[in-house]
């Protein structure tokens, strides 16, 4: 049983379709690696499974004792967001907001939920800092650690490395692939070919003939060659 199924999903914004017949499952333990060109509709895909927006047509079924509510979401970073004049401890405690009911104040269990997480990150002593004065690595394990405290089940990542530097990048995959042995799902929105290194399952997003199976089948398709080709020559 898959924690999300999605079958023959037709995506668009406006009534404009950009994506026809998208099917794939994420289950327990998964980790799947979605890539493609840049507007091919992969940040639309991430609103759609986050039901900010309706398919254009299809289906996405969740179960397996996933609900909405907790799926961890680590959005895509704008210049904005990186000035967000909070604490740390601020805002990886938001991410409690849905284990708080009717409650007008955050109680000690989400407290203590914050607290393991940021823990859990190595970032518990950067608590007191301003978010905006941090480097982007602790900005990505503060948002890391958010998302874990909506979830222990699946994380969905959008472009979580865009702007770090090589090594920070490489912890910050290293770090997911941890969360993901111990047992969370999955699912990352990238721009960059390392990122399949990591994964279980690969959807690679194009109009009409979208591809998704197993990192190893994916890398020994024509659309893993094409792509890593065009990254290539992007590099360059």
């Amino acid at each position: 049983m898959a924690y999300i199924s999605c079958n023959n999903l037709m995506l668009g914004y406006a009534g404009k379709k950009i994506v026809f017949n998208l099917s794939f499952q994420v289950r327990k333990g998964d980790y799947l690696c979605i890539v493609g060109e840049n507007g091919i509709g992969k940040s639309t895909l991430v609103k759609t499974l986050l039901h900010l927006q309706e398919p254009l047509g299809g289906t996405i079924d969740i179960d397996d004792g996933l609900m909405p509510y907790e799926i961890g979401y680590l959005p895509q970073q704008t210049i904005i967001q990186k000035d967000f004049p909070a604490s740390a401890w601020e805002i990886v405690l938001s991410g409690t907001l849905s284990k708080c009911g009717r409650k007008l104040f955050y109680g000690e269990r989400e407290k203590e939920i914050a607290r393991k997480n940021m823990e859990k990150m190595d970032i518990w002593q950067v608590r007191h800092k301003c978010y905006r004065n941090l480097s982007g690595g602790q900005q990505q394990r503060i948002l890391l650690a958010r998302a874990l405290c909506a979830t222990s089940k699946l994380l969905l990542l959008d472009e979580p490395v865009s702007g770090l530097d090589p090594k920070v990048t490489a912890d910050f995959y290293n770090l997911v692939k941890e969360l993901n042995e111990e047992g969370i799902s999955v699912i990352m929105v990238s721009h960059d070919i390392q990122a399949i290194d990591y994964a279980s399952h690969i959807l690679h997003i194009e109009k009409k003939n979208s591809f998704f199976g197993t990192r190893e089948e994916y890398l020994q398709s024509n659309k893993c060659k094409l792509f890593q080709n065009a990254e290539a020559v992007n590099y360059e």
